[in-house]
């Protein structure tokens, strides 16, 4: 995967150079010594279930604009994931929840501006209301047996090891 690639020194705003550290090529700073490391894109997703029926937000976003997913999104920098997950649900469905168990972890990116990691968090329903907001089109709960167009690969995986289907 490509990262973005800095020309200038977020310091000293110095030209970068490529040199090879840490056994890869890297920019970095000739003024000041800084070296750019690419880290993970880190994002949480939150499962929740309601009688039965799965929590779901259709997306007003590019890529995959239309379809939908889990409630999810970036963690923040000095941000604990549940909390992320936590504040998704209710940034995009309405919901406040509180966070039950990790589920799993899911590793590669599914799109170029998607997470390199995404952790899935299992949610009960403590508040709110539903309705989309933020960047969903639309939130509902639908039936294990009759889904919407998914929007990812990672949601069709963990759907289906929840609930033990195929999709």
């Amino acid at each position: 995967m490509t990262h973005y690639e800095y020309r200038y020194c977020p310091c000293c705003s110095a030209e970068l150079q490529k040199r090879v550290i840490h056994n890869a090529e890297r920019p970095v700073c000739p003024a000041c010594g800084w070296v750019y490391y690419a880290d993970p894109k880190v994002a949480a997703a939150t499962l929740v279930v309601q009688d039965g029926k799965i929590l779901l937000v259709q997306r007003a976003n590019e890529p995959h604009s239309g379809a939908w997913s889990l409630p999810a999104g970036f963690v923040d920098a000095d941000e604990d994931p549940a909390q992320a997950a936590q504040r998704e649900v209710l940034e995009e469905a309405g919901f406040q929840v509180a966070i039950i168990d990790l589920i799993d972890l899911y590793t590669g990116r599914e799109h170029p501006r998607g997470s390199d990691l995404l952790l899935v968090f299992r949610a009960d329903i403590t508040g709110g209301s539903l309705h989309a907001g933020d960047d969903a089109l639309d939130a509902a709960f639908f039936s294990p047996d009759r889904l919407p167009p998914l929007a990812f690969d990672s949601t069709r995986r963990i759907l289906e090891k929840t609930f033990k289907i195929r999709l």
